[in-house]
This record gives C-alpha cells, sequence and structure tokens, in this order.
C-alpha cells in the first residue's frame, strides 16, 4: 500500500489533524532510530509510535504532550472530531479547587489556563479593568474561578499540540475508535481503530498504550481487569457506601448544551417528540427527591432537603436565591465592551438534564444508543420547557429568547457531541483509593483528628488534586453524595492494572472506587494523571523497565519523582 495514498484517505475521513507538510514527515518502518518519529509500515499501513493513546480529553492530551516532551513519538485517537473530552466535546467549564491559580496542579495545566486568558485578552473587546485582572474570568460562572468557551479551550490545545503534529512526532486520529486489540500474554500488542466516517481500520503499535477513552474503551478489548458500579461497604470500608454493591448502579451522564437570549425574539424550538413524558417525570429514589426533574426546585446535594432556585436570562437574581443561569455562565457581557456580546452565554449541566433511566457501560451499540438518544430527548425538552413553561418572576410562564446555541458547541442539534461522562470502568488496580484515604469524616475517625486532619500520605504520589466526594443521582436510584475531602495526592499504584504490563490509565478509569471517583474526576486531576503516565512511560522506556518495577524499587521510584518534580508536577500539598 502506497503510504501517501493511505494517509490521504485516513485523512480525507475526518482523521489526521495535522499540516500539509506532515506525509512527508513521516519515517517509513525500518528507518533508522534517531529519527524519533511516528513511522508508517509502506506495505500495511501501520502506525508505529513508543505509545499509542487512546482518547484525547484532559488526560489523552497531558499524556501526549507530557511523552513529547520527552522525545517519545505519539499516535492519538479520538472518536469524536474535537480533542479536550469533557472540557470541549462534552462542554463541561473546569471544575477547580480555590488554589489553582498558584498550585495544586502540573504547571502545564496551570499553562493551558492562562493561554486561555491571553486568547480572550489578545482576541476579545475585554474591558479596561479586567485586562489588569491576572485571575481573569471570562464567564464569571460561579461554578468555577475559570468558566470559557470549549471552543477556545479546543484552540488553545490544538495550539499547545500543533509543533508536534507538524514535525511528525504526533499523529492524531480524529473520529477513530478502538476497535479490537491483540494480546500477548500480559502485554498489549495492537490496537486497531476505526474511522467512523470511512470504516477503514487503521492498526497501531506501540511498547505502551494509555488508555484515556471516556469510559474505558480499552479494558474490555485488551482483557485487563476493571470493575464498575457501586462496591459494597463490606468490600471496601468506605463509610458512605451502600450495604450491597452493585456493578450496574452508576452515576448518571447529562447531554449538555448552551443558551443565550435574545430580547423580543422567538426561539423556540419544535416540541420534543418524548416531551410530555420528560415534563412529567419525577425521579424515583431510595432517598427523596423533590417533585419533578423539570422543576427549579431539587435535591440539596449536601442535605438531600428541597432546595429551590430561580432562573432569570438576564442574570438577575431573585428573593436571594441562586439563579441557574448564572451557574455555569461562560460569556459574561458585562467583561467585555458596551454592546459588543447581547447576552451573556451560559451552559447548561444542571440536576434538571442528568438522565437516569439507563447506563452506557458494558452495552451494546443498540442500547448506548438508545439511551443517548433518550438523554438528548431530556435536554431538548429543558430547552422546550425553559422557553415555554418555566416560572417568571412576573407571574408567567417561558422565556421564548432564550436561545440554543449550536454554533457554540458545533452540533447540528444544539447539544454536546458527547456525554459528560462522571463515571468509567475503573482498572483493578495495585493499589486502590478508598475513602479512608481522603474522606474528611473517615479520614478523622481514622486519624482522631478533627482540626487539621490531612490526608493519606502516599509513598508513589506522582500528583496532587482537590474536590468534594461529588457523586449525581444513579441509574440504581441514588440520591446525590456530596461530601468533603481532603486535598490529596495521586498514587502511582493506582495507575498500574493488576496484571496487564504496558497499558495505562489517564481519565476516570484509575484505581478509585464508586465513592473515591467523585474527587478524583475534575478536569485538573484528569490532567496530572495524563502527565504522569506520559512520563512514567518515558522514564519506562528509557530504563528498559516496566511500570510496575518503578513502583517496587523506592530509588527508581524516586529518580521518577524527580523527574516529575522538575517538569513541574507536585507530589505532596504545602503545610
Amino acid at each position: 500500500m502506497d503510504r501517501r495514498n493511505f494517509l490521504g484517505r485516513v485523512a480525507l475521513g475526518g482523521g489526521i489533524l495535522a499540516s500539509s507538510s506532515f506525509y512527508s514527515c513521516l519515517s517509513p518502518s525500518g528507518s533508522k532510530e534517531g529519527n524519533r518519529l511516528v513511522q508508517i509500515d509502506s506495505a500495511t499501513g501501520e502506525l508505529n509510535a513508543d505509545i499509542v493513546i487512546a482518547g484525547a480529553g484532559m488526560g489523552g492530551c497531558a499524556a501526549a504532550m507530557s511523552a513529547l516532551k520527552h522525545g517519545l513519538t505519539v499516535v492519538m485517537t479520538e472518536e469524536t472530531d474535537w480533542i479536550g473530552g469533557q472540557l470541549t466535546q462534552q462542554i463541561v467549564p473546569v471544575d477547580e479547587h480555590p488554589w489553582i491559580n498558584t498550585h495544586g496542579a502540573p504547571a502545564s495545566y496551570r499553562r493551558f489556563r492562562n493561554l486561555v486568558r491571553d486568547y480572550y485578552k489578545r482576541n476579545y473587546p475585554v474591558i479596561e479593568e479586567e485586562m489588569a485582572n491576572e485571575n481573569f474570568n471570562p464567564g464569571k460562572g460561579f461554578v468555577s474561578n475559570f468558566c470559557f468557551e470549549p471552543k477556545v479551550g479546543l484552540q488553545i490545545l490544538q495550539d499547545m499540540l500543533a509543533p508536534y503534529i507538524s514535525a511528525g512526532k504526533l499523529v492524531l486520529l480524529l473520529e477513530h475508535k478502538a476497535v479490537s486489540a491483540d494480546m500477548e500474554g500480559a502485554e498489549v500488542k495492537v490496537l486497531r481503530v476505526r474511522n467512523s466516517r470511512t470504516g477503514n481500520v487503521v492498526t497501531l503499535k506501540a511498547p505502551y498504550f494509555v488508555d484515556a477513552t471516556e469510559i474505558g474503551d480499552l479494558l474490555p478489548l485488551t482483557g485487563t481487569e476493571y470493575v464498575t458500579g457501586t462496591e459494597s461497604k463490606e468490600e471496601t470500608g468506605e463509610l458512605h457506601a451502600p450495604e450491597k454493591g452493585d456493578p450496574t448502579n452508576e452515576q448518571a451522564f447529562t447531554m449538555c448544551f448552551i443558551l443565550d437570549y435574545v430580547p423580543g425574539e422567538d426561539w423556540t424550538i419544535k416540541r420534543p417528540e418524548e416531551y410530555d413524558f420528560w415534563r412529567d417525570y419525577a425521579p424515583q429514589m431510595k432517598q427523596p427527591w423533590t417533585g419533578k426533574l423539570l422543576d427549579l426546585s431539587y435535591s440539596n446535594p449536601r442535605t438531600l432537603e428541597p432546595r429551590t432556585l430561580d432562573f432569570h436570562p438576564e442574570g438577575i437574581n431573585q428573593n436571594g436565591r441562586m439563579n441557574w443561569w448564572n451557574y455555569r455562565k461562560i460569556i459574561d457581557r458585562k467583561t467585555y465592551e458596551p454592546g459588543f456580546f447581547k447576552s451573556d452565554l451560559t451552559i447548561v449541566n444542571w440536576p434538571q438534564n442528568d438522565y437516569l433511566l439507563g447506563r452506557i457501560i458494558d452495552v451494546d451499540d443498540a442500547t448506548f444508543k438508545h439511551h443517548v438518544d433518550r438523554a438528548k430527548q431530556l435536554s431538548l425538552s429543558l430547552v422546550y420547557w425553559l422557553q415555554t413553561e418555566v416560572p417568571r418572576p412576573d407571574g408567567g410562564k417561558g422565556w421564548p429568547g432564550v436561545r440554543l446555541r449550536c454554533d457554540a458547541v458545533g452540533t447540528d442539534d444544539g447539544l454536546a457531541k458527547y456525554p459528560y461522562i462522571r463515571e468509567a470502568r475503573r482498572i483493578k488496580s495495585l493499589f486502590t483509593v478508598k475513602e479512608e484515604h481522603v474522606g474528611v469524616e473517615q479520614r478523622s475517625q481514622i486519624t482522631g483528628v478533627k482540626d487539621g486532619v490531612k490526608c493519606a500520605d502516599f509513598f508513589d504520589s506522582v500528583g496532587v488534586g482537590s474536590y468534594s466526594i461529588d457523586l449525581h443521582p444513579t441509574t440504581g436510584g441514588d440520591n446525590y453524595l456530596d461530601c468533603p475531602s481532603l486535598p490529596f495526592q495521586i498514587p502511582l499504584g493506582a495507575l498500574l492494572p493488576v496484571r496487564t504490563k504496558n497499558l495505562l490509565p489517564a481519565n476516570k478509569n484509575i484505581g478509585t472506587t464508586h465513592i473515591t471517583n467523585g474527587c478524583y474526576r475534575e478536569h485538573p486531576t484528569e490532567w496530572g494523571v495524563g502527565e504522569a503516565v506520559g512520563a512514567l512511560v518515558a522514564f519506562s522506556l528509557q530504563r528498559n523497565v516496566l511500570p510496575r518495577d518503578v513502583r517496587a524499587d523506592k530509588g527508581m521510584l524516586k529518580e521518577f519523582q524527580d523527574m516529575l518534580h522538575a517538569q513541574g508536577v507536585e507530589t505532596k500539598w504545602p503545610d
């Protein structure tokens, strides 16, 4: 097969994000080792690199950049046509801890954040007061100190990867999904990915493979042991674990969307086919749920007591209650020159569009599509309800000027390209993070310390993170679980499968439990996992050892941790 024609067909199918000079940068197999370029077999079209990363979300991109900085060659695949995972294709603003501007995440993650801020200040008419603000928040949404448009995040991630693509060191296969793998004992030898547009299958080879997919696609393909759903209290000893575990009981997923508001105009969408069902639907939970799903009242995540919020698309707060419009706002019109933005832009990822009626892990393609389609109907029903029936402060109903912004998410229906996934398959790992390691209440019980209690100190820490244990309602009928956790470390043992030697996780598929997944699943932590994994592959290849050997040898582990420190990774929280 002619490699130039082969790659041309891949690219035409939505495949390779690259410059026009990319094809001549590839090395045919058999070229000199020192070239350090992704190789392609001229006869079969197989791609060969130092590391193959499936999934280009936050963890996948961070793993790629970390490996590339250490001189490795990378092939990275992505199921959709947008990289960035939960930040972009799933349109979820970054969920971060309050110290993120100075510490508690890799330096590369803070560089990404600064590049986003610089992009706005260079290209948008930001008012003078905000131009001087080094912690500028483009959207002023209060879910995070940093809310911005998914397309800007996408642009920055593409910019960060672009030099490596141009140099032939990174091949990015968009719209490619993993479909099969070949194993030799406990080692992955080959991964095959299918182009969703053309149906063409590409074979990928590397010494190491990384599963950075959103639900852990490579785990069943490679026979890597994993768990799903909830573990029982007997299994994990966790304070908030249920008495009986259920591997099918998973957190809701959500089809997010973006709105703006055009007063005096009617942007009401066509009445969704399932609108009557979703308007009347009331979740049946084990713990109390307040009323219907499409309502301004819901269960307070911390207390499960009824909580009522307001909705006003001009950002006005009424009665001292939170306005949903301001919650995940990604453009605050008052932050830019008067009149430039006619409206704010806000992301809708609320309790009202969490889908509870079925799981999408370990199901066939038809079932996956069925539940995603119903979740889309739920989100469109929420849009229609806001336009026609939501109570207004003046006693009326509906805001017809609320507009679904298809252009902001890159889809025809105005919904995210991919479901927002809160929970994936989780590897059975050499070490599992449990609530006793990070939960405030259980940690205090174990240590006897109330004031100043700290998380478990992991000898093999390869990063840090912080977020509350935040679990959304589940397919099995559990209501919210939202309880405080401690600033935590990322143990290397949680990134190492119990058996598979050359497959590493870099998303929500690390060795956590259902409970601790709730605090390890956010953007900065996923990035930190990816950065550590990319560096770990480089370290292992340089010394010709397995990742598990690095953890088992105190000397090598310290060398690896020193390597992480040198690239701006924190492995401990400051006192």
